[in-house]
């Protein structure tokens, strides 16, 4: 209809409005041929980054094709969409992103919210929501890390202390020695994790999300069954006793120290030595070969080196060479810390909660600074990013412009010239 008008308005008489509309269509067929022409440029060069990689590195070239493909196929696409839909491809896309953000966020509150109704009004029932939460999330979380060459944070130790929670849970929920191994886990590395290592609960963030569940639930499960569960509830004030009647019930303190302490550091020990058998010794050419795939001693040193904190001095005091071996008695004084931390934990119903609000206030509080600080920083840092990859685009136009400008003038020095003639 627009187009009819123009025609009509054209053969009215009107060469300024001809004009305008012969420029814009002009213009959206440069946009057009420009953007299919990057499109070739793109396929053509991953075909040729495929054969140079299959050419030097023969089938170990595979993977990096794979990934290359990925980035050109994600590039391609937007190319695509954005010749589409026109200018108004980018603000399809940037509403697209903003309705997942939404969407997750309000998904996360959701399941957050009912929790808390799950864990006052049927406390026995968390165990095993949680056991569905590891069972579901934590193969969806391998395949997700698998693709962003990120599994072998699979190996750390929050995952060996979840999955021995899993496993009492479902086939030894009566055995006080194992509740109480798991209790020094729960509570003692994990549940200290979330506070140094600033975890941020951050409901529109899947990863993030599922990171603090993987260290909060587990030490809020062990409390509903020390402390809340109904089958024990009843017991706990019994008439004519002051005393908290508990589960399990443990006065010895020999025993105590022996299930709390020194049983969880040796089961810590055991997970220790295979996590440095299969990354340091099994996988080590693996990990040299390709530096993008992530352990948690490339992340953490990574970030500390950057921020060059008290973490980054402390591991260089043995010399950069023996930074690893540095992080690892780092680790190990940590975890006898924290473990020593559960047994007044353990005894008392008071510091047991009053740890569950630190551990939440903890979360949400990096949750919070998170994405106050973090998240405009980093919108910041994608748009300078943008600018300097626009930069060489912009100077091409620029230069073609320059040349087509050049073309005309030469043709209207060509015509005024025969006119004169």
């Amino acid at each position: 209809m627009a187009s009819e008008v123009e025609d009509e308005a054209a053969a009215a008489g009107s060469p300024l409005v001809a004009n305008g509309t012969a420029d814009v269509r002009r213009r959206r067929d440069q946009a057009k041929e420009m953007l299919s022409k990057q499109a070739v440029k793109i396929a053509t060069k991953a075909e040729e980054h495929e054969r140079f990689i299959f050419k030097s590195a023969g089938n170990s070239g595979e993977r990096c094709v794979m990934h290359l493909f990925d980035e050109y196929e994600r590039i391609l696409e937007m190319v695509l969409f954005i010749g589409a839909f026109g200018r108004n491809g980018i603000q399809i896309l940037w509403l697209h992103r903003l309705c997942a953000f939404i969407v997750t966020h309000l998904l996360g509150v959701l399941g957050f919210g009912g929790f808390c109704y799950l864990l006052g009004a049927r406390p026995q029932d968390v165990p095993y929501v949680y056991c569905l939460f590891y069972v579901i999330f934590v193969p969806l979380r391998w395949i997700y890390y698998r693709y962003k060459k990120w599994h072998y944070y699979l190996l750390d130790f929050c995952y060996y202390a979840n999955t021995f929670l899993v496993v009492m849970i479902l086939f030894y929920p009566k055995d006080e020695k194992l509740f109480m191994v798991c209790f020094s886990f729960a509570e003692g590395p994990l549940a200290w994790a979330l506070i140094v290592w600033r975890c941020s609960l951050v409901f529109s963030s899947f990863d993030k999300l599922v990171s603090v569940l993987i260290h909060l639930l587990p030490g809020i499960v062990l409390f509903t069954i020390r402390w809340w569960n109904p089958q024990t509830f009843a017991a706990m004030h019994p008439e004519g006793r002051a005393a908290r009647v508990t589960w399990p019930y443990v006065e010895d303190k020999s025993y105590l120290w022996t299930w709390l302490f020194f049983v969880p550091l040796a089961a810590y020990t055991l997970w220790q030595l295979m996590y440095f058998l299969i990354v340091n010794v099994l996988r080590r050419q693996r990990l040299l070969r390709d530096p993008e795939v992530m352990t948690s001693y490339r992340e953490l040193s990574k970030k500390a080196q950057k921020a060059n904190n008290i973490w980054w001095r402390l591991s260089g005091l043995l010399g950069d060479r023996n930074r690893q071996v540095m992080y690892i008695l780092l680790q190990a004084l940590f975890t006898v810390a924290t473990m020593a931390l559960t047994v007044p934990i353990f005894l008392s119903y008071r510091m047991h909660i009053v740890f569950q609000i630190l551990k939440v206030c903890a979360s949400t509080w990096n949750g919070g600074s998170f994405i106050l600080e973090v998240m405009p920083r980093q919108v910041v840092q994608k748009q300078q990013k943008k600018k300097l990859n626009m930069k060489p685009i912009k100077q091409v136009n620029s230069t073609q412009h320059v040349e087509s400008d050049d073309t005309s003038g030469n043709h209207h020095e060509h015509t005024t010239e025969e006119q004169n003639q």
